[in-house]
């Protein structure tokens, strides 16, 4: 007995920096508990309010750094097509000069 399976569907797009902008709006709110519970937090456990403060400090960097990435990708994608638009342009007219 032989099954057929579909197609993957094809990946989500998602808004990169709104993925960003709710990752770094969780960090900070681990902080801000972590700094109102932090009388409470065991001399062993405050470490975790650091990890909320490099959470928050690398998406904040996340937040400058993709934007100039996707203004980079999109620019070279330009490249890319440019030249490859060149090189048929070329490809034509050697083509269609020899005779």
């Amino acid at each position: 007995m032989s099954t057929t399976r579909r197609p993957a569907p094809p990946p989500l797009e998602g808004d990169d920096r709104v993925i960003t902008l709710v990752i770094t709006a969780g960090w900070a709110i681990a902080l801000v508990v972590l700094l109102i519970v932090r009388g409470s937090l065991a001399p062993a456990d405050r470490w975790w309010i650091w990890v909320a403060a490099a959470g928050l400090g690398t998406g904040l960097f996340g937040l400058a750094w993709v934007p100039y990435l996707k203004r980079s990708r999109a620019r070279a994608a330009e490249r890319r097509e440019q030249r490859a638009t060149a090189r048929a342009d070329a490809r034509g007219r050697s083509g269609g000069s020899s005779g």
